[in-house]
């Protein structure tokens, strides 16, 4: 069970960095898009930092999950 557990966390930390790492890349997109006043690419950056989000919101509910 003590294995489980950790790769549980370990799961829960990878995912929670990853989703940060992609919502900031979202909101360089988001910046980029802003600057040329391109709205493909400023909707493009929205929905990725959106997506960064729920991936880290995923990750913390995979967290209160009690063995």
């Amino acid at each position: 069970m003590n294995i489980l557990t950790t790769a549980l966390q370990l799961f829960v930390q990878f995912a929670t960095i990853g989703g940060g790492l992609w919502t900031v890349w979202g909101v360089i997109t988001l910046a980029g898009g802003l600057r040329d006043h391109q709205g493909p690419q400023i909707q493009s950056g929205v929905w990725q930092a959106v997506g960064g989000g729920l991936i880290i919101a995923a990750a913390q509910l995979f967290n209160n999950i009690a063995l």
